[in-house]
């Protein structure tokens, strides 16, 4: 498992394709009655990625010294394909800030007694459990009064853990930058090896149809 994040490389296309997923079992009965269980409460999402270029020309290097292509293979061999996870910006690949940063988002009520509550994001209502904020930050708030992380809580996988349980009704809210945990996804190569396959397609210039990635939970 690695912090890393996805690079963002010049050449991919606005057709981004993302999917939430989940996994239900049903069963049904020969009269028609269904039982369904949830396995998973929160969707595992899907990226399906296009690069309509990719500059391998020496002259247009990024800040460590490789060319777009480059870059972009680099990071997949050092991941060892679907080995290692990584962290994705979703801003990164939309240019919408509002596709990873959240502000004034609830995270739940104090009781007196309880000092761990998850991070929370509202996804159109949904209210989707965030493991990786940025760097393990965020600002957290006491009834609109922010509290200082490291003395007054801490933060592990977006769980928040305070020092002295919150006061009875006390609303809990945070601000904090989203990132998702994937990997790669999928991709076959001819050898029929996992793979993602770069087509030559002019003089310096490569293509990426496809590259897949899926979140991971810890």
């Amino acid at each position: 498992m690695s912090n890393i994040l996805f690079p963002k490389i010049r050449g991919l296309t606005w057709d981004i394709v993302k999917t939430p997923t989940f996994n239900t079992e049903i069963q049904e009965s020969l009269a028609g009655r269904e039982v369904r269980v949830q396995n998973f409460q929160n969707p595992i999402w899907e990226f399906t990625l296009h690069y309509e270029y990719l500059l391998n020309d020496p002259r247009f290097r990024d800040d460590t010294e490789a060319t777009p292509l480059e870059a972009l293979v680099g990071f997949f061999l050092a991941r060892g394909g679907q080995f290692d996870d990584f962290l994705l910006n979703e801003s990164d690949l939309t240019n919408r800030l509002e596709d990873s940063v959240y502000s004034g988002q609830p995270v739940g009520t104090g009781n007196g007694v309880t000092t761990n509550f998850q991070l929370l994001r509202n996804v159109g209502g949904f209210m989707e459990a965030v493991q990786n904020p940025a760097n393990q930050t965020a600002t957290v708030y006491l009834n609109g009064t922010a509290k200082t992380q490291g003395s007054d809580y801490t933060i592990a996988n977006g769980l928040v853990t305070f020092t002295t349980a919150p006061p009875n009704g006390a609303a809990i809210t945070a601000d904090f930058t989203f990132l998702h945990r994937v990997r790669f996804h999928s991709g076959t190569s001819r050898s029929g090896k996992e793979g993602i396959e770069f087509s030559n397609f002019y003089y310096q210039l490569y293509e990426c149809k496809e590259v897949q990635l899926i979140s991971v939970r810890k």
